[in-house]
């Protein structure tokens, strides 16, 4: 008898005594969760039938994340305000002040920045909106879309951001200027455009000009599933970037998954090393690179550091 269902996830033992009811029929004699993708059972007819297993199990990450990513849960999860949100330290504070420090320098400015970053959020971009005359965002799903034309709209269920604002007040100092903050990231902001990782070109078939700087949060953690494919992910990121143009990534370290809700979210697993020989082995020298060991206790994700990288070709 061969093995069934190629391609397909397994169920759990409760998923397969459901079907085996349905199907009045009994299990074959062998163990269930070595049939490969599928469970063989045979009928009182005595036909044998394979049904393939599609429900995935609960600790299995899901490699498809782009829509799980922009809900309202994960946002009020690692980015709210609320005073039991324990990833402020680590998903806040962090990268907020690396981009005051590295802004602050006054190297990297321009006409245009593009954002290619995972989930809805949009907390990194208040601080290079001083910096830049446009700001261009891409996103892998129409919802996320959906969800951060909410913001720039005003509109009813928007996620509130005022509590960023308030903290960049704390980092510069100025809260006059700060107040104006929101208003003018939403007018730098001149589109939000559906990318596809899946292609050479992200925007295609449309060509963007180049800009002079491409900031991104997590999306090659995300999107990658191993080495070689955040490389080539890697390769079509910086694709977007004018040949002296700065980079700024900023990824969790040595991280499998995620959770939003129910939901195990797959993170692509690397080391600083890793990161760092990716950037050198294309032309790029590293400016700023600024680990920080997890802050928190949570088993809502495993990351073990975070890292800030801004760099540049020559």
């Amino acid at each position: 008898m061969g093995q069934a269902g190629v391609g397909r996830k397994k169920g759990s033992k409760a998923v397969v005594d459901n079907m085996f009811k349905e199907f009045g029929g009994k299990r074959e004699e062998r163990d269930w969760s070595t049939v490969g993708e599928g469970v063989w059972i045979k009928g009182d007819d005595h036909t044998v039938t394979c049904i393939p297993m599609t429900a995935p199990e609960a600790d299995t990450p899901s490699y498809d994340n782009t829509d799980i990513l922009v809900t309202e849960e994960q946002l009020e999860t690692y980015l709210s305000s609320k005073p039991d949100m324990v990833f402020r330290d680590d998903s806040i504070k962090f990268p907020m002040e690396c981009l005051h420090r590295a802004f602050s320098e006054g190297h990297i400015k321009g006409d245009l920045l593009i954002d290619i970053s995972y989930g809805s959020f949009i907390h990194h971009l208040y601080t290079p909106s001083e910096y830049f005359k446009q700001i261009l965002v891409l996103k892998c799903s129409e919802q996320c879309i959906m969800e951060l034309n909410k913001w720039i709209n005003t509109l009813t269920g928007a996620f509130d951001w005022s509590h960023i604002i308030e903290y960049i007040k704390c980092l510069e100092g100025n809260s006059d200027q700060c107040q104006d903050k929101d208003m003018t990231l939403k007018t730098e902001i001149t589109k939000i455009m559906k990318c596809d990782i899946d292609n050479e070109n992200l925007t295609d078939p449309e060509v963007l000009p180049p800009a002079d700087c491409v900031i991104s949060i997590g999306m090659l953690d995300i999107v990658s599933k191993d080495q070689d494919d955040y490389i080539n992910n890697f390769k079509k990121f910086v694709k977007l970037l004018k040949p002296e143009g700065y980079l700024i990534l900023i990824g969790l370290l040595n991280t499998t998954f995620m959770m939003v809700g129910q939901d195990k979210i797959h993170v692509f697993r690397y080391e600083e090393k890793f990161a760092r020989k990716v950037l050198t082995d294309e032309g790029f020298v590293i400016d700023h690179c600024v680990v920080q060991k997890r802050t928190i206790d949570s088993d809502l994700t495993d990351y073990e550091a975070l890292m800030f990288t801004t760099a540049h070709r020559e």
